[in-house]
């Protein structure tokens, strides 16, 4: 972080939940509190939504590990104005009920437009606390993927998210396809946008993207795949000022280049609608066009297949080496992906209602924003780029001790517990690995079969 905000306050109060305070501090929700008798309750919304990020940092939480959480004690700060219940258990009075049904009744009725801007709090403060400019552009990029969220079978989500179907006839899940955007340097991820899959309100990932571009700090690039290497986004991006590299397919490329792509090949082009373009956007204006560079590369991809020319589409001024090296490191977006969906358990989400998936995949990403945040004070630390550093062991370590510094007796104790963490969140490295690890073969799994019924 930059030295302002780091000496701003103790270095011990760099973990998960001194920075969920720092960054999300209860006068941000005073305006919310007042229509809610918010003061009068136990489950603030500030108090539901740390439990919420606890539950995503923590593997396998249920609502029963956030009540614990709760109740292994939170600092004062959470309810600036307690409520007697609060003042009874802090004072050993009385204590509080360990079962999880006010929490569920706290967390269903949390307004969804609090838990936004929330999460859109969190990462702005971040972002300009932690210095993602990229030398060779003088902004920031992000990387920009799509990928599905399963949920679990209920009549409100099988509405909004119709299940897909096939030949066999419809599938059990629903599921939503889900847009995210992660930048380059920090790794710092932005509010997600999502939208059916299947039925007749399905979206695609283009469009997602025009909503993302809304959202991302001014004069940002967005680096993308093949899938948003369409004359549309290209379009909606130059109209909100975003510098963009997208990746073109061979026959898109040939299109633009309208002769032979050489190894090398870097000129300007105009980009211009195609006739199935206007048919698929009729409200793109007659003289609609993307000034820009076509740029085709021979690669080598880093597992050793073969070479293959590589085309991209940009509007950003950097050298083509730059250009090329800054879509080379796209991959990171897969691993962010992966981090999200295993390591934060967004594969499956056992909620039954739109609303409550909405507050899952925005705190989930706060969750994720948290993390990111210690891996970059860790990273300053070291000298090092923060995504040198495994997500998921820095998850871990956060997860373990951050209780410890929470609960500390004094600020001596709490920066002995902050130093054995960021000591273990130094240790957090990924490797370097000088031989390629051999890929499991593919192969075809078998179908599951019955028991034999038994005989009576």
């Amino acid at each position: 972080m930059s030295s302002d905000f780091a000496l701003s306050v103790p270095a011990w109060k760099s973990d998960a939940l001194s920075l969920f305070q720092r960054l999300l501090p209860a006068s941000f929700l005073e305006p919310f509190e007042k229509h809610k008798r918010q003061n009068n309750r136990v489950y603030t919304l500030l108090v539901v939504m740390w439990l919420l990020i606890v539950q995503r940092l923590q593997p396998l939480a249920s609502l029963e590990t956030a009540v614990l959480e709760l109740l292994r004690g939170l600092p004062s700060t959470f309810w600036p104005q307690p409520c007697q219940r609060v003042q009874d258990w802090r004072h050993g009075r009385k204590s509080l009920s360990s079962h999880t049904g006010a929490y569920n009744k706290a967390r269903l009725a949390l307004p969804l437009i609090v838990v936004e801007q929330s999460c859109d709090r969190i990462f702005q403060q971040l972002t300009v606390h932690l210095n993602g400019t990229l030398p060779t552009l003088g902004v920031r990029a992000f990387f920009v993927d799509g990928t599905t969220v399963r949920m679990a079978h209920s009549p409100a989500l099988c509405r909004a998210y119709p299940p897909g179907s096939n030949q066999h006839g419809e599938a059990h899940w629903p599921l939503l396809r889900m847009l995210v955007a992660h930048d380059l340097q920090t790794g710092l991820a932005l509010r997600p946008e999502w939208g059916p899959m299947h039925g007749s309100q399905a979206t695609s990932e283009q469009k997602l993207a025009e909503t993302v571009m809304d959202r991302l700090p001014g004069g940002s690039a967005m680096v993308a795949d093949a899938n948003f290497g369409v004359f549309s986004v290209a379009y909606a991006a130059a109209q909100r000022g975003c510098p963009v590299v997208l990746r073109l397919t061979q026959v898109r490329a040939l299109h633009l280049a309208n002769g032979p792509l050489p190894d090398g090949l870097d000129r300007p082009i105009v980009w211009k609608p195609s006739r199935e373009d206007r048919r698929r956007h009729p409200d793109l204006p007659t003289d609609a066009c993307v000034q820009g560079r076509l740029i085709a590369r021979q690669v080598q991809p880093h597992n050793g297949a073969a070479p293959f020319l590589l085309y991209l589409f940009t509007t950003v001024s950097a050298g083509q080496d730059e250009v090329l090296n800054l879509y080379g490191q796209r991959w990171n977006i897969e691993t962010d992906l992966r981090s999200l969906k295993s390591t934060l358990e967004l594969e499956q989400l056992s909620c039954t209602t739109p609303e409550m998936v909405a507050k899952e995949l925005n705190m989930a990403m706060a969750a994720y924003n948290l993390v990111r945040a210690i891996t970059y004070i860790a990273a300053e630390r070291a000298g090092i780029p923060p995504r040198s550093y495994s997500f998921t062991r820095v998850r871990n370590v956060v997860d373990a001790f951050t209780p410890l510094v929470a609960n500390a007796k004094n600020p001596q104790e709490a920066q002995k517990y902050f130093d054995q963490m960021m000591y273990y969140v130094g240790q957090a490295k990924l490797p370097n690995r000088k031989k390629r690890r051999p890929s499991y073969p593919r192969a075809v799994w078998g179908k599951p079969k019955s028991f034999p019924h038994n005989r009576e």
